[in-house]
């Protein structure tokens, strides 16, 4: 009996160390390894660094509120927006579909849906052209029976921005959507709930913070997106050259200035930082 207590209590003492006292910080990690971190860790910072050391901060406010920067940011902000609300509208249904299909066909559709992360954007904006192209596969058509041409518009800067945007959200959401199960789904159909009503009033809510970061993934995806954007939409001023493509643009001697250039990177890396933070907030938990 004492031998007992005394396990008992020794357990209960150790436990209560424990969660007073956490494991230090990589005290496990062997010390030469700390020589490529800090080099990886000086690979992602230090271009980033250049870029704010290279700036002339006091011309900044100026590059920025320049009229063809504006007309960029604009045109970005505008374009992301909408390709963020289209990426809901057909990601969200698209998730569900994969969250509750059975394993094979939700490998098949989760491999489809990412293959735009893994695909480089210039063949994704070539992909784009031969489908809504003069001569495309559904482009064609769309001139001759109404004579709409989409390539090199806003419109095809939104749709090469959703290309690349959706899985983004897509993945997010279907995360959730495994994580969260289907008990209270089925309670709620159980209870005399319709479809429509459980995926509003039940599903929704508990998907509601993979949805919100998936958003936010999507939105800054598709504000930063080059490649498929240069070459299904184009990059005319006013129409299709957003900030991405200003920048380029830039740096090969025509349209805004190099300073304007630069003010626009620091602007998408302190929109990238923002979205760091709230997708942060959003993910941390209190400790117990």
């Amino acid at each position: 009996m004492t031998e007992t207590v005394t396990v008992t209590s020794t357990e209960t003492v150790t436990a209560t160390a424990t969660k007073r006292s956490p494991i230090r910080t990589g005290a496990a990690i062997p010390r030469l390894l700390y020589i490529p971190a800090v080099v990886g860790l000086a690979l992602l910072i230090l271009p980033i660094v250049g870029l704010f050391l290279r700036a002339d901060w006091p011309r900044v406010p100026a590059a920025i509120m320049s009229a063809e920067a504006q007309s960029a940011l604009g045109l970005s902000l505008q374009t992301a927006l909408s390709s963020t609300v289209l990426c809901i509208i057909v990601g969200v249904p698209l998730a569900l579909l994969i969250a509750r299909s059975g394993s094979r066909v939700a490998g098949l559709l989760r491999a489809l849906t990412t293959l735009p992360l893994v695909m480089p954007p210039l063949v994704g904006g070539i992909a784009l052209l031969y489908l809504l192209g003069r001569n495309g596969l559904v482009g064609s058509g769309l001139e001759l029976a109404f004579g709409i041409r989409i390539p090199f518009t806003t419109a095809a800067v939104v749709i090469a921005q959703s290309f690349v945007a959706l899985p983004f959200l897509v993945i997010s959401v279907e995360g959730a959507l495994r994580t969260a199960g289907t008990r209270f789904e089925t309670v709620a159909a159980t209870l005399g709930a319709g479809r429509w009503m459980v995926f509003r009033r039940v599903t929704l809510p508990l998907i509601m913070p993979g949805l919100l970061a998936g958003t936010v993934l999507c939105f800054a995806r598709a504000l930063g997106e080059f490649g498929a954007t240069a070459l299904f939409a184009g990059n005319a001023a006013g129409i299709t050259r957003t900030m991405p493509l200003a920048i380029y643009t830039a740096f090969n001697g025509a349209g805004v200035s190099q300073d304007s250039a630069i003010a626009l990177s620091l602007l998408l890396i302190v929109v990238s930082i923002v979205i760091l933070f709230l997708l942060r907030s959003w993910r941390t938990t209190p400790e117990l």
